[in-house]
């Protein structure tokens, strides 16, 4: 049986895949696509809704995105990476939907205030400092800063109840913050390329194995799960955006730009009120400081949530371990992941990150209880009763040699491109969905350098990103006016300045 051929072979129907598409597709309508996803759905493992935090990551509340450096200073670098980021994303989208390629934006983004809060005194010397660093700056000009009850009362009410008038309080606000249902953003981009020409969507199906042919393509051996019959496929390009799947796929590529990476996996849970009283009196994201040990993706954070359409507030996350990569995974995905080339690091990390291994334990034995004891922290008359536990997606977290010879454990996210372009993966978890148009913007630059060059991808590139090519940190003016168009368009903030 001859082998189907296509220009793109995407891997995975999540944030990642649906956003490369979408923009290969507006570069050039005539590509060859197809999308493979496992599952029978699109986007229902970490880009669901309801399993992550749905925050659109712009670096307004997220204090680990800013550490104290030992002199006392603030380190703002990966806080204005994301911030210019995410600025892309909400560019993409404004520009998407004005073609009617994206529906209204209340069908995916909602505004929602980013807001941070933190208790006693050291905490809010910290919190003080940030402000002060960070609002001089244009990105970050209209965040607030309070030490004052009555205030903070206003900003987020839930926080304030009942807190006790000697305890010594802060919060800063940016009133523009996001609440993003990545699961309804990347549905709403793949059944847009659905209706496109050139393009198949094979659910159901997973990736058996991938060989690179003499002539530079790929062959990939696809099952349908279902009905157990193999099809082969020859690609051009293939993108590996498959979560915590695309680490063995990775492996199988066998390219050595993959060689000595590994995976850590880390659960994720929620508590959850759906309690129109209580949903109806909170509306921000209130991000806090995570306790020592814990990794990034493990801040606390009370948000509220608006997915399909229906309110809600999260708290959380618990992280857990698992040897899951997915959370429709295999208990074996951990094991079967350790290779000769990377069992190196692996064991190196897990020999120095003790407090995360301390931290795993505590998060995974705790009660319900317990949990509740910590949403007291930002909601002091939290009751038990009104809140459940909602299991999240799974993330695992990056491994990679260090040049010590040891391994490092990474918790942002990595793009892994083959030398000659034809290949390429994403590791990682947070920011993840936030900042996936910066990063496939990135990726097309690398992979399709040829035709990125071309005047006419050039000129539909910066049809889609005003601000492509142009730095939003050296250029102030630039950046007000892409914000102001974005969060126009966006309904997000129609009144900024």
């Amino acid at each position: 049986m001859t082998a189907k051929s296509v220009d793109v072979l995407l891997v995975g129907a999540g944030a990642m895949s649906t956003a490369l598409g979408t923009l290969l597709k507006q570069l050039d309508p005539s590509l060859d696509m197809m999308m493979v996803e496992q599952l029978d759905h699109v986007a229902q493992e970490s880009t669901d809704g309801w399993n992550n935090a749905g925050t659109g990551h712009a670096a307004y509340c997220e204090l680990n995105y800013t550490p104290m450096l030992k002199d006392g200073s603030i380190d703002t670098t990966k806080a204005f990476k994301i911030n210019t980021a995410f600025e892309v994303s909400l560019q993409f989208w404004a520009y998407l939907v004005k073609q009617g390629a994206l529906p209204t934006p209340r069908q995916f983004i909602n505004p929602t205030p980013h807001q941070s809060f933190v208790w006693g005194d050291e905490n809010v010397a910290f919190l003080k400092k940030r402000y002060e660093t960070l609002s001089q700056s244009v990105a970050f000009k209209d965040m607030e800063y309070s030490e004052d009850p009555e205030v903070l009362r206003q900003w987020m009410p839930l926080v304030m109840q009942n807190r006790s008038p000697d305890e010594k309080v802060a919060g800063t606000r940016v009133r523009y913050g996001s609440d993003v249902d990545f699961g309804s953003l990347a549905r709403n981009m793949a059944e847009c390329l659905n209706r496109s020409e050139n393009f198949a969507m094979k659910l159901g199906c997973k990736v058996k194995d991938l060989v690179k042919q003499p002539d530079g393509q790929w062959k990939v051996e696809i099952k349908d799960l279902k009905s157990g019959q193999h099809e082969t496929v020859v690609a051009k390009f293939v993108f590996l955006g498959a979560g915590g799947g695309a680490l063995p796929l990775l492996q199988k590529s066998n390219i050595v730009e993959g060689n000595g990476y590994g995976g850590f996996p880390v659960s994720g849970q929620w508590l959850v009120c759906k309690k129109p009283e209580i949903v109806s009196k909170h509306l921000a994201k209130v991000y806090g400081k995570a306790p020592i040990g814990a990794p990034p993706m493990s801040v606390p954070h009370l948000d509220t949530r608006i997915i399909n359409g229906e309110k809600a507030l999260l708290f959380g996350p618990f992280a857990g371990f698992t040897t899951k990569f997915l959370k429709q995974g295999s208990i074996f995905d951990l094991p079967k992941s350790v290779k000769m080339d990377n069992i190196k690091s692996m064991l190196s990390v897990g020999k120095n990150n003790m407090d995360l291994t301390r931290y795993l334990i505590s998060e995974v034995l705790q009660s319900h209880d317990s949990r509740v004891d910590a949403l007291r922290k930002f909601f002091p008359d939290a009751k038990n009763e009104d809140w459940t536990l909602s299991y999240a997606g799974q993330r695992v977290q990056i491994i990679k040699k260090d040049p010590a010879g040891g391994g490092k454990l990474e918790f942002g996210t990595e793009v892994i491109i083959a030398e000659d372009g034809s290949i390429s993966a994403l590791l990682g978890a947070s920011p993840g969905a936030s900042t996936a148009v910066d990063t496939m913007v990135t990726l097309v630059e690398r992979c399709f350098a040829d035709r990125m060059a071309s005047p006419e991808w050039q000129a539909k590139m910066k049809e889609m990103i005003p601000s492509y090519g142009q730095s939003l940190i050296e250029n102030p003016e630039l950046l007000r006016t892409v914000r102001k168009y974005s969060l126009e368009t966006l309904k997000l903030d129609e009144n900024y300045e």
